[in-house]
């Protein structure tokens, strides 16, 4: 069970790993590919926040000039070259060896499209079963004059020997500080006789679609290569896991650009090239960087402790839709609704309850589970924080202290056994409903623990059915309150139907695992 997430569970691969096999799976449907950056063998596994209290600062050196380049000259683009001048020392180029022994196509399907096939040989090298160096390129830049070196993880990822090449010629052997996988950072220093050139990170959440941008990097191997484009989207969520929204840009970007810096006007660091779209392995004008407010939090706890550790609260959680607003008489859509509480977590030693809206963390408000994800996550473990919920519309305040984000977040949810009662079959709101008899819990596969009322057929032209519900699905309370027979699932239609509402909420514990809540219309 992932919590506080939206996902239903937590992967063991990277996420950026397991966004490349969801794409695998999609085969010839879309012809579209995310990727990650580097230049040669390794394939990588993607709102702006702030620094944990407890992470030390970055010390960045400051650009001796802050005037920005004059852009334009009787209505007409000018130039980028005074601002290229001043950034270029800073960006560097990074190679990492590794020794492997794998075949480069045993994770590619036997089904994916030759396209697809030809761009993972191509990006990846040619076959070998015995071991073999392999080698990764990809770009960073220099954050601090005495060698601290930002770029992507999978860029170093496993890498057993890391090279740093500034553009003047000066090459250096670099010691990985330490890597965040779930947003693919990673921070590297190296040692110099004489102080480095450095950028410094600029306020991505300054930005607006439209603007002008800068890529720096090494695409192909050709260091120092310098496009320029515009930002084309903001808070892009590519499903490369909960704590990255990306900056979308249109500047040309490709295999060897990762890791490397976008700028603003100022010429300073707006977010980190990282990810494209493309259907051929090239740029097709569609790139994503991480934010630099991002970049700069995760960096600050990397060089104070070396990883990254994100606060837990225990729950499952999903975004307050519209229909769901409604359903719960809740005017905006907005907040994060908690589908399932861990026993023993954080939450529900605060008193937190399934159907609980979580609208605010601490004064700030929450957007959506995405927020509350990462907002939870900046506050330190054993650190009190205060949410406001609503539960069944009236709102309250809970204190919980924060906990520390498991390893394995597969933590059993354990529900008491209500036994079914009379009325064991009924039909609502196009589904076909039956008690949980021993009957129906042997032909759905069901524990002696799952409560609720079980879905035996769905309409294919209702609304549940558009909402995704199945057969096996358990509806487990309608309306907030619990049902343990089909009675209670058409009392609680009635009452919404009384209210006045077109929806009624669900929560389901879905067949494939894990619970949600779903709006399903009632009619009149």
């Amino acid at each position: 069970m992932q919590t506080d997430n939206p996902n239903a569970q937590q992967p063991s691969q990277s996420p950026l790993r397991q966004t490349r096999a969801r794409l695998l799976a999609m085969g010839s449907a879309a012809a579209i590919l995310v990727v990650g950056l580097g230049a040669f063998a390794l394939l990588p596994e993607a709102h702006p926040t702030r620094i944990a209290d407890t992470a030390k600062p970055v010390q960045l050196a400051a650009n001796e000039s802050r005037a920005t380049p004059r852009m334009v000259e009787n209505s007409s683009p000018f130039s980028f070259a005074d601002l290229v001048e001043r950034v270029s020392p800073a960006v560097v180029t990074i190679t990492s060896e590794t020794m492997t022994t794998e075949n480069d196509n045993e994770d590619v399907p036997d089904n994916l499209p030759p396209q697809f096939r030809d761009f993972f040989n191509q990006f990846r090298g040619q076959q070998q079963q015995r071991p073999h160096k392999a080698i990764s390129a990809g770009s960073g830049f220099i954050i601090d004059k005495t060698g601290l070196i930002v770029t992507n993880n999978h860029v170093v990822d496993n890498g057993k020997k890391i090279t740093v090449k500034l553009p003047d010629g000066r090459s250096f052997d670099a010691k990985l500080i330490g890597t965040d996988p779930a947003t693919d950072i990673a921070l590297l220093r190296v040692k110099s006789d004489k102080p480095l050139p450095t950028v410094e990170f600029g306020d991505d959440r300054q930005l607006r679609v439209g603007d002008w941008v800068v890529a720096v990097g090494n695409p192909f191997g050709l260091s120092n290569s310098v496009t320029a484009g515009i930002v084309s989207s903001i808070g892009r969520d590519i499903g490369a896991g909960n704590y990255n929204d990306f900056i979308q840009i249109d500047a040309p970007i490709n295999r060897g650009n990762s890791g490397g810096p976008t700028f603003d006007l100022r010429g300073q660091v707006v977010g980190m090239n990282s990810m494209i779209f493309s259907p051929s392995g090239g740029s097709v004008g569609i790139g994503f960087a991480i934010p630099a407010t991002t970049i700069h939090d995760v960096v600050g706890q990397l060089q104070a402790h070396g990883k990254v550790s994100r606060g837990w609260l225990g729950v499952s959680i999903q975004s307050v839709t519209p229909d769901i607003a409604s359903s719960l008489g809740i005017k905006d859509a907005k907040g994060a609704l908690v589908a399932e509480v861990v026993a023993g977590g954080p939450a529900q030693k605060a008193g937190f309850e399934q159907g609980d809206v979580i609208t605010a963390i601490n004064g700030q408000a929450v957007e959506d589970n995405r927020d509350l994800t990462r907002k939870v996550a900046l506050v330190p473990s054993g650190q009190t924080a205060t949410f406001s919920v609503l539960r069944q519309g009236k709102p309250q305040s809970l204190k919980a202290e924060i906990g520390t984000r498991p390893e394995d977040n597969k933590v059993a949810m354990n529900m008491p056994n209500v036994p079914s009662g009379p009325g064991a079959t009924g039909s609502a709101m196009g589904l076909g409903l039956s008690a949980l008899t021993p009957d129906a819990r042997r032909t759905f596969n069901l524990s002696e623990k799952t409560t609720g009322v079980v879905i035996t057929k769905v309409d294919p032209n209702s609304d549940a059915a558009e909402k995704g519900l199945q057969p096996g699905d358990v509806v487990q309370r309608v309306g907030g309150h619990a049902v343990r027979t089909p009675a209670d699932v058409q009392s609680g239609v009635a009452e919404a139907q009384k209210g006045g509402r077109k929806s009624v909420l669900l929560l389901v514990a879905s067949s494939q695992g894990g619970s949600r809540f779903v709006a399903v219309d009632v009619g009149t």
